[in-house]
């Protein structure tokens, strides 16, 4: 009998990814003791798998608070993705354009683990603007990239997610209820974009399209993001729906996905 590929896992190498993930929220140094009680690990195993990392670049200490925070080795992995991931190297020429015909910031997205993964974007040179979210990892079910990668899983797929991630509240009109959002998706589906009107961040609206390539499956979302006051009902349906449907499209073609 074949063995499941967890049966295969060494366990500190999978604590050392622990302690890599463990920098991925809002505190940008962690010390032994704190990562130690986050990953219920002893403070000895800590110790040396921090020194082994800081060996090889991912993690270094800061001399002075004698904590730690990502090397720079992670930062040239991350690159290293997007040069060789054939969706960055034809997104780039888009969200560019998209950039010049609106002035609000682009983004690619990719769906990983239940989350979204903001794999390249482009920003407005407006001095109001969203965060960049490159790079970040954030709940799929209140973002407008989530929400189109969702739309287009299978029944099955649907399920094993509403049953792994817990839905929480970010915002007042973060939708929750399941039922709710899967009826959120069957209207996506029909009419190929999905809307965050404020759901992951307060003032903060974000329309997203669902990329295809030659498998006809969908692969990525490509979203537009701004302040609310400036992203209005009106110019959402009467500019930024259509901009948004046509580059992503043409990012699609890219990709070899025939859309006749």
């Amino acid at each position: 009998m074949q063995k499941e590929k967890q049966d295969y896992m060494i366990r500190c190498v999978s604590n050392a990814l622990d302690i890599l993930e463990a920098f991925t929220g809002d505190d940008a140094e962690l010390g032994v003791t704190e990562l130690g009680k986050r990953l219920s690990l002893h403070k000895n195993n800590v110790f040396r798998l921090l020194a082994t990392l800081e060996l090889r670049g991912y993690i270094e200490q800061n001399r002075i608070s004698e904590n730690y925070r990502l090397g720079l080795k992670p930062l040239e992995l991350g690159k290293a993705f997007q040069r060789h991931c054939g969706l960055t190297s034809q997104s780039k020429e888009i969200l560019k354009g998209l950039v010049a015909a609106c002035n609000e910031t682009a983004s690619i997205g990719i769906f990983r683990g239940g989350k979204v993964i903001y794999i390249d974007v482009e920003e407005t040179t407006k001095s109001v603007r969203v965060v960049s979210r490159l790079g970040a990892v954030l709940p799929a079910y209140c973002t407008s990239i989530g929400k189109v990668l969702l739309s287009f899983k299978s029944d099955e797929e649907l399920s094993s997610f509403f049953q792994d991630m817990p839905l929480k509240p970010y915002t007042g009109k973060t939708v929750t209820d399941k039922e709710a959002l899967l009826h959120q998706f069957d209207q996506i589906r029909r009419q190929d974009y999905a809307i965050d009107d404020e759901e992951f961040e307060e003032s903060v609206k974000c329309i997203a399209v669902p990329i295809r390539d030659y498998t006809r499956n969908v692969v990525a979302g490509l979203s537009i993001s701004g302040p609310a006051h400036r992203l209005t009902e009106s110019r959402t349906h009467d500019e930024l729906v259509s901009l948004i449907r046509n580059a992503g499209q043409e990012l699609s073609r890219r990709l070899g996905y025939n859309i006749s």
